[in-house]
C-alpha cells in the first residue's frame, strides 16, 4: 500500500501528459522524496590487484596446464640438442638459463600478448573498464597471474638442464627472485604488444617474434652471437634474468654482477609494466 496519495499521483501524470507541460518534483520533505544514494569509493589498488590476480590465476590453471606442459618440453627439448653441440662451461650455464626463461617468455610474452589482443578484439576490454579497479590492478593482475604459472615449468627446466650438463644445483634458490622479475619484464612486454596492435592476428604475430627473439637471443650464448646482434640482446628483458641465472650456475657466483643483473632485470620490468597501463588506458577508452 502505497504511503502517496492516489490524487498526488494521478495529478502529477495528468501534468506530465500535458503538451508542453512537465511534472513539478516534488518538495523537499514530503513523502516519495528520494535523495541520490552516494556512490560507493573506487576500488583500492591492493585488494582490486588480489582479486584480478585470484581470477586469472584460476582460469589460466584449468585452461594453461597444456600450455605449460608444451613450453617445458620444448625448453628440455632445446637443451637436449644442444647437449650435442655444448659440452660444458659457460656456454652450458647460457643455454641452461635461456632454456629456463624461455618457459616464462612462452607464457608471460607471447600467451598474454594472444589474451589482450582478443580481449581487445573481442569488447573483453569493456568488462574491467566497467569496474571500479584502477586500470594498473587489471594490468598487474593478470601479468602476475601468467608470470605465476610459469614457475613449476621454469624449475623443472633447470634442475633437468642442471642434471643434463653436470652443473651445480646449490644457488638454483635464485630463481625465486628471476622468475618474479624477469616473468614481470615479459609481461608487461606482452600486454604491451597485446593492447597496442591494431588487430589480434598482429599481437599473435608480435608475441611469437618475441618469444623467438628470446629463443634466439637467449639459449645461443652470447659470445658466439655477432656484434649487432649481441646489442639488440641487450635491449631485450629476458636477457638480464637469463644472465643473473647463468652467474647462479658458477661454483663462486659474483653476487653483485648478479645482483646488478636483477636490478636491471626489475627496472625493465617496472617499465615495460607502466607502459602496459598507458595501453590498456587508451585501449579502454576507444
Amino acid at each position: 500500500m502505497s504511503v502517496v496519495p492516489a490524487e498526488s499521483v494521478a495529478a502529477t501524470a495528468r501534468a506530465a501528459a500535458r503538451p508542453g507541460r512537465t511534472a513539478t518534483p516534488a518538495a523537499p520533505g514530503r513523502a516519495g522524496d528520494a535523495e541520490p544514494a552516494p556512490l560507493a569509493p573506487r576500488a583500492r589498488l591492493l585488494p582490486s590487484l588480489a582479486a584480478v590476480y585470484r581470477a586469472q590465476l584460476s582460469r589460466a590453471r584449468v585452461a594453461r596446464i597444456p600450455l605449460l606442459f608444451v613450453a617445458t618440453f620444448q625448453s628440455v627439448g632445446i637443451m637436449v640438442l644442444m647437449r650435442g653441440v655444448v659440452d660444458g662451461g659457460d656456454e652450458a650455464r647460457a643455454v641452461v638459463a635461456g632454456s629456463s626463461v624461455l618457459v616464462v617468455a612462452f607464457v608471460a610474452l607471447n600467451l598474454l600478448a594472444q589474451y589482450f589482443g582478443q580481449l581487445r578484439a573481442g569488447g573483453g576490454l569493456d568488462h574491467y573498464a566497467t569496474l571500479p579497479v584502477p586500470p594498473a590492478a587489471v594490468v598487474l593482475g593478470v601479468a602476475g597471474a601468467y608470470a605465476s604459472f610459469t614457475a613449476p615449468g621454469t624449475v623443472v627446466t633447470a634442475v633437468t638442464g642442471s642434471v643434463m650438463f653436470q652443473l651445480p644445483l646449490g644457488h638454483l634458490w635464485v630463481l625465486v627472485a628471476v622468475i618474479p622479475l624477469a616473468g614481470a619484464a615479459l609481461a608487461g612486454l606482452g600486454a604491451a604488444l597485446g593492447l597496442l596492435a591494431p588487430r589480434p592476428e598482429i599481437a599473435t604475430l608480435l608475441g611469437q617474434l618475441g618469444m623467438s627473439a628470446a629463443l634466439l637471443l637467449g639459449v645461443l650464448p652470447a659470445a658466439h652471437l655477432p656484434g649487432p646482434v649481441a646489442w639488440t640482446r641487450d635491449l631485450l628483458p629476458s636477457t638480464y634474468g637469463v644472465e643473473a641465472l647463468a652467474r647462479a650456475f658458477d661454483p663462486r657466483p659474483d653476487w653483485a654482477a648478479l645482483g646488478l643483473d636483477l636490478t636491471v632485470c626489475a627496472a625493465v620490468g617496472v617499465a615495460s609494466l607502466t607502459v602496459a597501463t598507458w595501453a590498456y588506458r587508451r585501449a579502454a577508452v576507444r
